[in-house]
C-alpha cells in the first residue's frame, strides 16, 4: 500500500469528517437502499467530479462516467454494454426522473478524436470504436468551425457530443417511453474546468447559458433544462 498511501491518508480524513458528518444517511441508505432522482453521465476526466460539482450529499446522483460522457445509440444484440446497462438500471430500476448529460472544457477524448487519433487501426483496442460515436457530428463542427481557433473548435466539438448523446438516449424505447409519459426529462449541462462555472442547455435554441453561480440557496432552480 506504500505507493498509494494518500489514498490511505484521503480514507482517514474521508472517515473523520465527510462519514461522520453523514454517517446517519449512510446507515439509512444502507438499510433502505438508494432511490436517487438524477442520473449523471460524465466523462471519467479525473478533473471532472459530478457529485462536487452539484455538492450532492451520498445517494442524490447516480452516476456514470465514461470516456468523453457518451451514450450510444440503443443496440439489443447480445455484446457488452457498460453504459446502456447503467441508463436501463437507472430508468427502469432506479426509475430516476432526470438524466443530465454534463459535458467539460478540455475534453482529452474529444481532442484525440479531433486530432485524429480515433480513426480505425490508430486509436489502440477500444477508444477508436467508441469515439466514432460522434462522427456523424464532426462533419457539421468542421463546416461551422473548420475554420476557427482550435479551442474554439474543441468546445463546438464538445458541446456538439452532448447533443449526440441526448439524441441517442431517446432511441432507447424504455427512455423514450417515460419521456412521453412526462415521467422522464433530459437535460445538458457543460462544466468549465478552470472557471468552475456551469452551463445548461437550451434544447429549443441549441445554445449554452451560464447557470449564474449567485442566488438563494434555499429556493428551487431549473437549472439545467
Amino acid at each position: 500500500m506504500k505507493e498509494v498511501c494518500h489514498l490511505v491518508d484521503g480514507y482517514r480524513r474521508f472517515r473523520e469528517k465527510y462519514y461522520a458528518h453523514y454517517r446517519a444517511l449512510y446507515e439509512s441508505l444502507a438499510d433502505k437502499g438508494q432511490t436517487p432522482d438524477t442520473m449523471i453521465i460524465s466523462c471519467c476526466d479525473s478533473r471532472v467530479e459530478p457529485a462536487a460539482i452539484f455538492n450532492a450529499k451520498p445517494g442524490e446522483l447516480f452516476v456514470i462516467r465514461n470516456v468523453a460522457n457518451l451514450v450510444p445509440p440503443y443496440e439489443s444484440e447480445g455484446n457488452y454494454h457498460g453504459t446502456s446497462a447503467a441508463i436501463e438500471f437507472a430508468v427502469r430500476g432506479l426509475q430516476v426522473k432526470n438524466i443530465v448529460i454534463l459535458g467539460h472544457s478540455r475534453c482529452g477524448g474529444i481532442k484525440a478524436f479531433l486530432d485524429g487519433l480515433c480513426e480505425p487501426g490508430i486509436g489502440g483496442d477500444f477508444i477508436g470504436t467508441w469515439m466514432s460515436i460522434i462522427r456523424p457530428s464532426r462533419a457539421d463542427v468542421l463546416r461551422r468551425y473548420g475554420d476557427a481557433d482550435p479551442d474554439v473548435l474543441q468546445r463546438a466539438m464538445e458541446h456538439a457530443a452532448i447533443g449526440v448523446s441526448l439524441d441517442n438516449l431517446m432511441t432507447f424505447p424504455f427512455v423514450s417511453e417515460r419521456l412521453e409519459s412526462r415521467r422522464l426529462q433530459l437535460h445538458g449541462g457543460f462544466f468549465d474546468i478552470a472557471s468552475g462555472e456551469l452551463f445548461s442547455l437550451d434544447r429549443h435554441n441549441h445554445k449554452f447559458t451560464l447557470v449564474p453561480p449567485d442566488g438563494d440557496i434555499n429556493q428551487p432552480g431549473e437549472l439545467l433544462r
